[in-house]
């Protein structure tokens, strides 16, 4: 079999979400493919739906359960058990794939003897295949034989599984597999994954559709989603320290760290009304543990502004002053503005 395409379910029934997302993989230009549905103990009837589909489709459809909610990883990695194709590739079940989607990237990788391969994306608010906002999640520039210098780029700038296809067998032979029990669990293997392939393409079509609603993990902030946005950064670093890559690739994987550990949950975090002194001093920690001297690299001086840098530098030095400072600006700023 060509491909497994693995979708995790939770919740997914209203406003025929999972409906549209798994009709878009039935209407693939494909013959030779699998579409793996697993869902994590819905609490509605995502998981009948799932049932159904795999009824009317069983030579296409199969359906898996985890038995009991344990994330989006858990479901991923029951897929990754089951799935049968030379490739595999794994969507959110809030979104879509275009009909060309996946036969155009394994045309890519036949083409080029390629062993990842990636696609477009775009931003949609409703369920359409007109394209949205055109989004970059990788670039050509970081295409063909990877060395260390395109692993570089990879590092930082990764791009999501879920517009990939990566060859099975350089994941089983690397036993890779997602975290469980965790959001933001792609974001702890997404760039450590592809330290293990030889060989990037891309199908520069935005050929991905990223569902934007309000049920989305995004739109939803919780101390225990930031939580989990550490853990995600600690077994990033972890990987790469086993794998003996830390030093290889320091300034491309301490920029990583601190964007996903500590720039993207220090400025999400502070604007919840509960902000806690000890979260906060808990990151500042991890930063110091890790990377010491993250406000000295050079990716980090160009990304961020000014004023970024200020509020990260008076973090660094005194959680609570920065808490003040903040919600004393942010107060400033409401009245007027």
């Amino acid at each position: 079999m060509r491909l497994s395409i693995i979708v995790p379910i939770y919740n997914m029934a209203a406003d025929e979400k999972l409906t549209f997302c798994v009709n878009s993989l039935l209407n693939q230009e494909l013959d030779d493919y699998e579409i793996i549905l697993v869902d994590d103990c819905s609490t509605d009837n995502s998981y009948e739906i799932a049932k159904d589909y795999a009824a009317r489709f069983p030579e296409r459809v199969s359906v898996y359960q985890t038995p009991y909610n344990n994330k989006q990883g858990a479901a991923r990695n029951i897929g990754l058990k089951h799935a049968k194709g030379d490739w595999v590739g794994f969507i959110d079940s809030d979104d879509w794939a275009h009909p060309k989607m996946y036969a155009d990237m394994l045309k890519k990788a036949d083409e080029t003897g390629a062993d990842l391969v990636s696609c477009g994306c775009n931003l949609v608010s409703e369920h359409t295949f007109e394209v949205g906002q055109v989004i970059e999640n990788t670039r050509q520039d970081q295409t063909g034989v990877l060395d260390d210098e395109k692993y570089r780029s990879l590092i930082m700038h990764s791009g999501s599984v879920v517009i990939k296809i990566y060859k099975t067998e350089v994941l089983k032979d690397n036993n890779l597999t997602f975290p469980e029990g965790m959001f933001y669990e792609d974001n702890a293997v997404a760039s450590f994954w592809i330290m293990h392939f030889k060989h990037f393409e891309k199908v520069d079509e935005p050929y991905y559709y990223y569902y934007q609603h309000e049920s989305s993990t995004v739109h939803h902030i919780s101390e225990a989603k930031c939580r989990d946005r550490l853990k995600a950064g600690e077994l990033m670093y972890d990987f790469f320290k086993e794998a003996d890559l830390l030093n290889r690739f320091k300034p491309e994987l301490e920029f990583r760290f601190t964007e996903l550990y500590y720039t993207n949950t220090l400025f999400t975090y502070v604007r919840m009304n509960r902000a806690k002194l000890s979260f906060l001093r808990e990151m500042k920690r991890g930063m110091k543990k890790r990377f010491p001297s993250f406000e000295e690299n050079p990716y980090y001086q160009k990304t961020f502004d000014a004023e970024q840098k200020k509020l990260m530098h008076m973090h660094m030095k005194s959680s609570i002053l920065f808490l003040l400072y903040y919600r004393s600006l942010t107060l400033f700023r409401r009245l007027f503005r």
